[in-house]
């Protein structure tokens, strides 16, 4: 009860570690054993002209047929897999989370505590609705049990959030996992990686990373090509 204590720079790792374990000892109830991670702009809105409404319409539909078909819908051994994870927050993030309501499906909002654009959706499921004060705890959850990471087209947060998970592949610090990046135009115009290699930064094998798409449907067919398992369903 004496926030002052609890609050004060001596506990710090005391509260990295409840951040931690409150969130695993919710997703373990919940048997979720592993995420589809998406991620992408807050900014995006329903119905938006152009290409922003046709981002939250594809990331809805991915949403919906990531949790009918991957398992989140039903429970193998006592466990969830391939469950729509997201920031939580408005634009693509709901979006997934919306498919997934869509069809019934829980999902997973990892929220973060900003200034401004973080503000939760109503479509995550409410037992999996987590309110993060630290990026870094927020960061490894959103790693940890991620089968794979879909990145929608966004801005510094979301770049941010991509090349974590892509540095971590490359420094051999996490499995293998498939990240598709949708919309090659949006990327190819944004990032120039061809930079990145031509200078030394990068090796040519770094490019084989991650993959495009440009529909629900082809995200849900390359995460299946390359290597994603779907729970068979019973």
């Amino acid at each position: 009860m004496d926030q002052d204590f609890i609050l004060g720079d001596s506990m710090r790792g005391v509260r990295f570690m409840l951040e931690y374990e409150k969130v695993e000892e919710a997703l373990r109830e919940w048997g979720v054993l592993s995420t589809i991670v998406v991620f992408g702009s807050a900014r995006v809105r329903e119905a938006q002209p152009g290409r922003r409404g046709a981002w939250y319409d594809e990331a809805r539909k991915f949403g919906r047929l990531a949790s009918e078909k991957g398992g989140a819908l039903t429970r193998n051994g006592g466990k969830r897999m391939n469950v729509i994870a997201t920031g939580g927050g408005p634009g693509i993030m709901e979006a997934a989370n919306r498919g997934a309501h869509d069809v019934c499906a829980p999902s997973i909002g990892f929220n973060i505590t900003l200034p401004h654009e973080q503000v939760p959706n109503p479509y995550t499921t409410p037992e999996l609705t987590f309110r993060f004060h630290y990026f870094a705890i927020r960061k490894m959850h959103l790693a940890m049990r991620a089968s794979a990471l879909v990145v929608f087209p966004g801005g510094f947060g979301t770049l941010d959030e991509m090349f974590e998970i892509l540095t971590l592949r490359q420094t051999g610090k996490a499995p293998k996992v498939p990240i598709i990046l949708f919309d090659q135009d949006y990327w190819q115009s944004a990032i120039n990686l061809d930079v990145f290699s031509e200078n030394g930064m990068i090796d040519s094998e770094d490019r084989d990373l991650f993959s495009y798409a440009d529909s629900a449907e082809a995200l849900w067919a390359t995460l299946i090509d390359q290597g994603l398992s779907p729970a068979i369903a019973g």
